[in-house]
């Protein structure tokens, strides 16, 4: 992709970050390479070649696998993640686009993606930014486009913690200053209320360790833009 194919002209400034987001580039500077993590479901509703924004694309671990089938651009708030994710993707011999951003103000054209990928990124953020988020999603997705979702569900076992300062409901601080918010179904289908929604389920897995039992809980959807 050509940068003047989906970039507004604001995209050479990086957005102001906010306290929270500053604690990334910290967690990313000790974070280790996860390996490729699948697409297959993407692959399932998007064409081969077609325009794909990982929103919040961290060290790159879907960012290089969709790069093996779509013209991809990653966006994270954090530098050092965009530094590793390029050389990981360097190793891979595979290319994306990256760009240091804020996914609540993306500095990206209207309509010019087919899909974005949004995993793990939205439970990191305030109620008003998801709800900017999801809007520049809309914005910046063709008609027929598709938002896969997927964030922590509210019956996790790590739901919990120092109340988010301001306080939100399910919201909370860790003393890495990274901020972690556990949705219900319901909100998560108001988020995208603009949205048409395609898939819209929980996933509960329980795990047993040292006789204790431990539930992690998931919210996934598919929404596409009418």
């Amino acid at each position: 992709m050509h940068k003047s194919d989906a970039y507004s002209l604001s995209s050479s400034q990086v957005a102001p970050a906010k306290n929270h987001f500053f604690a990334w580039d910290r967690e990313y500077a000790h974070l280790k390479w996860g390996g490729p993590a699948p697409v297959r479901n993407i692959q399932a509703y998007l064409l081969p070649g077609y325009r794909v924004l990982d929103a919040g694309s961290g060290g790159g671990r879907y960012l290089g696998e969709l790069a093996r089938h779509y013209d991809a651009i990653g966006i994270d708030i954090s530098l050092t993640a965009l530094k590793a994710s390029r050389a990981q993707l360097a190793r891979s011999g595979r290319f994306a686009e990256h760009l240091g951003a804020d996914v609540s103000k993306l500095p990206l054209k209207a309509h010019a993606f087919d899909g974005i990928l949004c995993y793990g990124v939205l439970q990191h953020l305030f109620k008003q930014e998801r709800e900017s988020a999801v809007r520049e999603f809309h914005y910046i997705l063709r008609k027929g486009g598709f938002v896969f979702f997927e964030a922590f569900g509210c019956e996790d076992m790590r739901c919990g913690g120092e109340p988010s300062n301001p306080y939100e409901e399910r919201t909370f601080s860790r003393q890495s200053g990274i901020i972690y918010h556990y949705f219900t179904k319901e909100e998560v289908r108001a988020l995208f209320g603009r949205f048409e929604v395609i898939e819209l389920e929980e996933i509960t897995k329980e795990k047993t360790f040292r006789g204790e039992t431990y539930r992690r809980h998931l919210v996934r959807g598919i929404f596409r833009k009418p």
